[in-house]
């Protein structure tokens, strides 16, 4: 993670800082029309400035663009799925066995996969970021690059305010994630769960809050019970990857999903070859996707529709494929 927002000192006034002030001042009416009391509302804005660090490390993201190149999985699968994270992984899961084991009961989403979120967002809870996120959001939302994202989600962590949040809980990443699962403000408001029994959605202390929420996620995105999230795979060497090809352009993350085959029953893969490389098949009429993520000859993987709600929480291949080998490797 990167250093704290709240080392950086307030700086002078200056045209562009009255300009934020006005900003701010204009959201008033959306924040009352949300059920943000007035007083909320400026507690929330009182002496805010901008974050000058948390535009500079927003403008440093990669950008991704179509004809960039795509890096090598395997340098961040070793980087994400490492000895360290899978042993403090069977540590988590070992500690809270009871309550997970009652989670996925309920929700059907498997134990590993919370438990997986969990050390990937935060490793376990080790660090949940330190920016103070109202002034983050505020930042970024004036900023106006982004303004169609980051301004709800700056109106959402006044509601958390209005909710009854303490400020004090309001930390997290430069863009806005708080607390174990890493959920931006209108996540928290729309799907975190009090597990543990003491009236309040506590993500940022409460393991039992926090893994149920992030099964409460999945839940949201359509996860299948019963289902994995998908397999390592052998591909013959003589399959024409024209007859697998996809055949619609995803209206949501394109670049990502452009990486997958069309979706194939497991019969029909199977008809075609792949193999898998441990354990046995899944149902006949399961349908997956192929995908390659280092090329023609390296690990391959057959993806399942619960593949999808991973990617629904960060749309990224790299991502989801290190949180479903990271929770094969903590379950076993």
């Amino acid at each position: 993670m990167s250093p704290p927002g709240a080392v950086v000192q307030p700086i002078p006034t200056t045209a562009s800082d009255s300009d934020f002030q006005a900003y701010l001042a204009s959201l008033r009416p959306k924040a009352l029309a949300m059920g943000i009391s007035d007083a909320t509302f400026r507690s929330a804005i009182a002496g805010l400035t901008p974050n000058p660090r948390v535009i500079a490390l927003d403008q440093a993201q990669p950008g991704g663009g179509i004809g960039s190149p795509i890096p090598p999985f395997e340098p961040y699968r070793r980087q994400h799925v490492d000895a360290q994270r899978i042993s403090r992984g069977k540590t988590a899961y070992g500690l809270n066995r009871a309550r997970l084991s009652a989670i996925e009961q309920e929700t059907g989403v498997p134990e590993e996969i919370m438990v997986a979120i969990y050390g990937h967002e935060t490793n376990y809870g080790a660090f949940t970021g330190n920016f103070d996120l109202i002034r983050s959001l505020a930042t970024l939302a004036h900023e106006g690059r982004r303004r169609a994202l980051f301004e709800p989600e700056l109106l959402a962590s006044m509601k958390m305010l209005e909710n009854g949040i303490p400020r004090n809980k309001l930390v997290g990443s430069y863009a806005g994630a708080t607390g174990y699962p890493q959920f931006l403000p209108s996540v928290y408001l729309r799907l975190a769960r009090d597990a543990d029994g003491d009236g309040r959605a506590d993500i940022w202390t409460s393991e039992a809050d926090a893994l149920a929420s992030i099964a409460n996620y999945f839940v949201n995105a359509g996860w299948r019970k019963g289902e994995s999230w998908g397999f390592t795979v052998n591909v013959p060497a003589g399959l024409n990857r024209g007859t697998i090809a996809k055949r619609l352009n995803a209206p949501r993350c394109p670049r990502v999903m452009d990486r997958h085959s069309r979706w194939l029953t497991i019969a029909e893969w199977r008809a075609l070859g792949v193999v898998p490389q441990s354990g046995g098949w899944p149902a006949d009429n399961v349908m997956a996707t192929l995908l390659e993520p280092d090329g023609q000859g390296s690990t391959a993987y057959l993806l399942t529709g619960n593949y999808r709600a991973i990617l629904d929480y960060n749309c990224s291949n790299f991502y989801a494929l290190s949180v479903g080998l990271l929770a094969d490797a903590v379950k076993r």
